[in-house]
């Protein structure tokens, strides 16, 4: 399957945001400056998209790793920053770790047809059509089991509705 630049773009944008919980298009141009400077080491046996996004994913573990990075993070809330907000912070972080474990824990819990349908829907960011061309089902049958497994997933995750 060969894809446009566009649809690259967004997969890579996907990873990005996966990875660090935001969308940065300069990390989407490093992203593609890098591959473009490593483009020698991409072997065809493999996917290009793949390789790509590896390359994505790993891009946007090292900038967490910047010392720029950590120095805007600090910089930009000086004014606001107090022991006890760190503090804070780090406990919300792991909460948000275990919310993120226990909706991952419910998809996996899914009938595997609701759980691919989730997966490339939802976590790949395909659209309707692709995750239809994906498994091979047709759009309404992606569109009712999205509708099917969200009503299951609505249930087993009530008790985060209130965080």
């Amino acid at each position: 399957m060969s894809y446009t630049f566009n649809e690259v773009r967004l997969k890579v944008r996907s990873v990005i945001k996966r990875v660090t919980g935001f969308v940065s298009e300069d990390l989407e141009q490093e992203v593609f400056l890098k591959a473009i400077e490593n483009k020698d080491k991409y072997q065809e046996e493999g996917k290009f998209i793949a390789w790509i996004k590896v390359v994505a994913q790993n891009m946007a573990k090292d900038m967490f790793k910047s010392a720029y990075f950590q120095n805007s993070c600090l910089s930009s809330n000086i004014d606001d920053f107090q022991l006890e907000d760190k503090k804070q912070t780090a406990l919300e972080v792991q909460l948000q770790k275990e919310r993120q474990k226990t909706i991952l824990k419910a998809v996996d819990s899914l009938p595997s047809k609701m759980r691919d349908v989730i997966y490339f829907y939802e976590f790949e960011e395909l659209s309707y059509e692709e995750t239809a061309k994906k498994l091979g089902i047709s759009i309404g049958t992606v569109k009712s089991r999205l509708f099917n497994a969200r009503e299951i997933l609505s249930q087993k995750l009530s008790h985060l509705k209130g965080e």
